[in-house]
């Protein structure tokens, strides 16, 4: 993660919090705030977009409830479910070939999150169980707890 680190002393500092109050209208009453600081030090930095905590909640509890439905673990559906999304790679072990994901969950955005709960409820469609489609946000409080 790259940082970017600005100062500015207290002559601009009514200027850069205008500039702020104007950039974030939702938050003009806390830029304001800063004119009256000495100095004001911000911090720029890039944000991701990973993937959110409702998405996660979701696709864990109807992984599960589909793992479950199929005979297998929710590991085990998780890693096939992975598999279909974003394709395999063989690899040689001790123990023979194994098949694995080519990316694992944790390294996807909020984008790709979102195919892998689209590939898993295509899936589960495709042999018979149905997974409603993912909440609108205000519904998300039900997957809260997972």
């Amino acid at each position: 993660m790259t940082r970017y680190r600005f100062k500015v002393e207290s002559k601009d500092s009514a200027k850069i919090a205008t500039m702020l109050g104007i950039m974030f209208p939702g938050k003009s009453q806390e830029a304001n705030h800063l004119k009256a600081f000495e100095s004001i030090t911000l911090i720029a930095e890039k944000t991701t977009k990973t993937r959110t905590r409702p998405q996660e909640n979701y696709y864990r509890k109807w992984c599960g409830e589909f793992a479950k439905w199929a005979g297998l673990t929710p590991d085990e559906m998780h890693e096939e479910i992975l598999c279909l999304a974003f394709g395999t790679v063989e690899s040689e072990t001790k123990f023979g070939v194994k098949r694995r994901p080519v990316k694992r969950s944790g390294q996807v955005k909020r984008e790709e999150y979102s195919l892998l709960i689209e590939q898993l409820i295509l899936t589960a469609a495709e042999i018979g169980f149905a997974i409603p489609p993912p909440p609108m946000p205000e519904q998300y409080e039900e997957y809260a707890n997972g």
